[in-house]
């Protein structure tokens, strides 16, 4: 079964790799689906700190790649080309090599026009300062613990690497020159 994973550092626009990917076929599963609705069992607000927080307690009480076995276990059920999101800590990857035919994509973006862009967007995780956002990213790039994110572990081993400082359809033109 072939599954695309994507890892980035927050509002690279990864959604436009995801509704590209749909377009041409692909099922697509979302870590943060998966842990939004354990926020909600939890009572918990939704917000990037409680999703990391959330994560790092299911893999701890778990296992490293427990999040993203959930995931492929729905993926296996429909068999169809997969992507999913949101791949944060070593450990999911190597699950996934070893279980299917994956490809893991990394995208990135300068940090000025990420944060530009998590401010334009304003999701529920999106209000935030900038100070708040580069100290999430600091929280999520490095990591020993194997349960927690470890971003830039995930990015030397992407398949592909796409810097996106880009208009949306300078990045879609990319995207298919790349895929």
């Amino acid at each position: 079964m072939k599954i695309i994973g994507i890892t980035w550092p927050q509002s690279s626009w990864k959604g436009t790799v995801v509704d590209f990917l749909k377009s041409e076929g692909y099922e697509h599963l979302s870590v943060r689906s998966f842990l939004t609705d354990e926020i909600i069992k939890r009572w918990l607000t939704i917000d990037r700190d409680n999703m990391r927080d959330v994560a790092n307690d299911l893999r701890s009480k778990f296992w490293p790649s427990y999040i993203i076995e959930q995931l492929f276990q729905k993926a296996k059920e429909s068999w169809k080309p997969t992507i999913i999101e949101s791949i944060r800590c070593v450990g999911e990857i190597e699950t996934l090599r070893k279980e299917s035919d994956f490809f893991l994509l990394w995208i990135d973006a300068d940090q000025k026009i990420r944060y530009e862009r998590a401010i334009n967007r304003w999701s529920e995780t999106d209000h935030i300062s900038r100070q708040k956002f580069q100290e999430q990213e600091n929280a999520e790039m490095n990591n020993s613990d194997p349960t927690k994110q470890n971003i830039s572990e995930c990015m030397k081993m992407a398949d592909l690497i796409i810097t996106n400082n880009w208009t949306i359809a300078e990045f879609r033109e990319k995207l298919l020159n790349s895929l």
